[in-house]
């Protein structure tokens, strides 16, 4: 029975709840229980200090889980972060890439992608600048694109890049470095091995089994 009741107390617990799960959204899911956020300890929750400093483990957690590189993190979930593993990716992928149309030549989207396999990876606000998004008002219009193409898996994060202070200490919320999942995963990942429909029955045979409380729209939110 996949377990979503015990509290999670590290960043290696968190990264073998995932393996094991296979599906996991950062912050709140709509879904109770159902996100990083909900089954974390108390203490490795969001915490302001009266000095009016803060400290947020789960947040920090992000950039290790990501680049111990068994699972893939994205704005995957009804436009929310999460995370997935490498074993159920395939199938994600594979569903939603049918889901969502391929860019179309010319569009942003498809300059988005271009730049990113050209370059490799970047963070968003160089990202944005590189795509000639830099007017007034600029900034939602662009994210709203890169949004879609994480959740049509096309475009997933890499790490977090973190400004440093003068004592050359990371602070700040720190900003996503983007990748295209072909450049981020390679070939390690083989291609799925089912039609979409197919991948669609076992994602939701799987969610049906992990959330056995969720209704069949929750669900159908979840796969997309």
């Amino acid at each position: 029975m996949m377990r979503l009741q015990e509290e999670i107390h590290s960043c290696p617990e968190l990264m073998d709840l995932i393996q094991e799960i296979g599906f996991l959204p950062l912050l709140d899911s709509g879904i109770t229980g159902f996100s990083a956020e909900d089954l974390v300890d108390e203490d490795c929750r969001y915490v302001v200090y009266p000095d009016g400093g803060w400290d947020w483990p789960l947040w920090k957690w992000k950039g290790p889980i990501v680049q111990e590189g068994n699972c893939v993190y994205g704005k995957f979930f009804a436009g929310k972060a999460g995370f997935i593993s490498r074993e159920w990716w395939p199938d994600f992928c594979n569903y939603r890439r049918s889901r969502f149309s391929a860019p179309e030549e010319g569009s942003i989207e498809e300059a988005i992608l271009f730049t990113l396999q050209e370059q490799g990876s970047m963070i968003t606000r160089e990202l944005r600048a590189a795509c000639g998004f830099t007017g007034p008002k600029m900034q939602s219009k662009f994210d709203g694109y890169v949004t879609r193409l994480q959740m049509a898996c096309r475009v997933v994060t890499e790490d977090f890049v973190y400004p440093l202070d003068k004592h050359n200490h990371e602070y700040g919320w720190g900003w996503a470095l983007l990748t295209t999942p072909e450049q981020l995963l390679g070939h390690d990942v083989p291609p799925c091995p089912h039609t979409p429909e197919e991948s669609f029955q076992r994602l939701k045979h799987h969610f049906s089994a992990l959330l056995p409380e969720a209704s069949d729209k929750q669900i159908a939110k979840l796969i997309g």
